[in-house]
């Protein structure tokens, strides 16, 4: 049966792996462990924590933000005190709220009110050369935002914590980190700003960031934003199931830690029929259906041991998933299992005794499950990432208790975000009378990308109007026109041949209406 060892703050939960464990008793350990990673793997003077266990690693502003819902989830078991919880999650957010923003390239904690992605665990400033992320940088506003709701009471470090936390979230500047396009732009850098960052198009972990952005009282970006997003999913049909189609399973997860999409629809899933949530358990059955066909023929690929998504493996970290197969080596991440169980308790949970009871040797430590294993060649990963841990603590309780669901569903700025992308089905809110503004215009990847001799470049127009479709190097230089003139409203395509372009990374420009979005493509030869 289970032993917890040093249940006291700072001394890590012990757990030996034995068969028989109760379901009840595995996922009460499973939240344990992962909850003592952010407590433990965090520098309590500022509130940071780190990416991942190994010594030296900077902070995670995602796992920060992962790490805040894991905090109030622990007061809720009883493994912290409630006034541990609110004195770290005071100091957390007091460094981010004080912490230098400018357009520097050293010294500064973020840019516009959003911040770098990896930051000194001791300095609490940018290191790595990373970028200002927007999709890290919302997820840290939705750990907050969660902790907001916690913290209700009328008692001065929660009252504190609710007004800092809105304070954060509301400097946010959104709409500069569209930079005109219809989509936000993935990041910014100190003197390169924008270059070599696209817009986020669906469908990926980004639901979230637009539901943050377009819920924003003080810099929401516009209506439109939303279609643009859902202008470029894939319906798609695998083993059976047909649903929004993006491979690994954190893009169906991470957003879902806090956001409850059962019942809701935005105007892309009423022409559907089914909501995220349903599109989820779609997406995590049609790839525990891939793992069990195996077509890759890779070792202990089964019913019961199944799970692609970015993570560690053999050969480093990467983004994998299926289906269809990407970047598929026989490497199994526990927390793509573990994170779908509010979509698939059925599939998942005897996965996680399988986990436990058959590989627990080998895959338990400190922490729960290492990140990741690969029984084709024999590996096990020997880290624990926060991104990943997070989403096994939240999305336990999420399907446990709903709790993080409840109160985080209560914040208007969220239901406002929901009702302004045209999401139906939300509890005391108007249903949705128009359709939101259209965009002017999208422009979808290139197609094939990178290229060779040619690449297809497809555009809709809401109405017609002139229009100026050009390519440009890296150095802004025009190598191209493709369309300079009025056309009608609907789809359009080009061709943009390689001729004598030398090989490199090029932008397709297209202005219309007031409004210039562009795209990357690359030429390889």
């Amino acid at each position: 049966m289970l032993k917890l060892l040093g249940i006291a703050i700072g001394i890590l939960v012990v757990v030996s792996p034995a068969s028989g464990l109760t379901t009840e008793a595995l996922l009460d350990t499973l939240q344990h462990t992962s909850f003592n990673f952010f407590w433990n793997e965090a520098n309590p003077s500022n509130g940071l924590i780190k990416d991942r266990s190994t010594p030296g690693s900077p902070c995670s502003i995602a796992s920060v933000g992962f790490g805040l819902s894991a905090i109030c989830t622990g007061v809720e078991h009883g493994w912290i005190t409630r006034e541990q919880a609110r004195q770290r999650v005071l100091t957390t957010l007091q460094t981010f709220w004080n912490g230098p923003q400018g357009n520097g390239a050293s010294g500064f904690i973020g840019y516009k009110g959003l911040y770098y992605h990896f930051l000194d665990m001791n300095t609490a400033v940018r290191t790595w050369a990373c970028e200002v992320s927007t999709i890290d940088s919302a997820l840290l506003f939705a750990g907050m935002l969660d902790a907001k709701q916690y913290f209700s009471q009328d008692e001065p470090t929660e009252i504190q914590i609710r007004a800092l936390a809105d304070s954060i979230y509301h400097r946010a500047d959104w709409e500069f980190f569209r930079n005109g396009n219809f989509g936000i732009l993935m990041g910014w850098k100190p003197g390169t700003q924008f270059a070599g960052f696209g817009p986020w198009y669906g469908y990926n972990e980004a639901m979230i960031m637009y539901i943050l952005a377009l819920g924003s009282p003080t810099h929401p970006v516009p209506q439109y934003c939303w279609q643009a997003w859902t202008s470029t999913y894939d319906w798609l049909t695998y083993y059976g199931y047909t649903y929004v189609n993006f491979p690994p399973l954190f893009g169906h997860q991470y957003s879902h830690c806090w956001i409850d999409f059962r019942g809701l629809q935005d105007p892309y899933m009423r022409t559907k029929g089914i909501d995220y949530f349903e599109n989820s358990r779609r997406a995590t059955l049609a790839q525990r259906a891939y793992c069990m066909a195996n077509p890759g023929g890779f070792t202990g690929y089964a019913a019961d041991c199944w799970g692609l998504t970015a993570c560690d493996g053999p050969w480093g970290y990467n983004a994998r998933g299926a289906p269809p197969a990407q970047n598929d080596d026989g490497t199994i991440a526990p927390t793509a299992a573990a994170s779908s169980i509010p979509f698939a308790p059925a599939e998942v949970i005897p996965t996680l005794h399988h986990f436990y009871d058959v590989h627990g040797a080998n895959l338990w430590g400190p922490y729960g499950f290492k990140d990741a294993f690969n029984l084709t060649v024999g590996w096990w990963g020997p880290d624990y990432i926060g991104i990943d841990e997070g989403p096994i603590c939240i999305m336990i309780e999420n399907y446990r208790t709903n709790g993080i669901w409840n109160r985080f569903m209560e914040n208007e700025n969220i239901r406002n975000g929901l009702i302004r992308a045209g999401f139906s089905g939300l509890v005391d809110a108007p249903e949705p009378s128009a359709p939101a503004p259209a965009a002017p215009a999208v422009l979808l990847p290139a197609a094939p990308n990178p290229f060779g001799e040619s690449t297809e470049i497809r555009f809709e127009l809401a109405a017609a109007g002139p229009v100026l479709l050009t390519v440009t190097d890296v150095a802004g230089r025009e190598v191209a026109r493709l369309a300079d003139g009025t056309l009608p409203a609907g789809p359009h395509a080009r061709s943009l041949r390689g001729g004598r372009l030398a090989s490199g990374v090029y932008y397709v420009n297209l202005r219309t209406a007031g409004h210039t979005v562009r795209q990357p493509c690359v030429l390889l030869r």
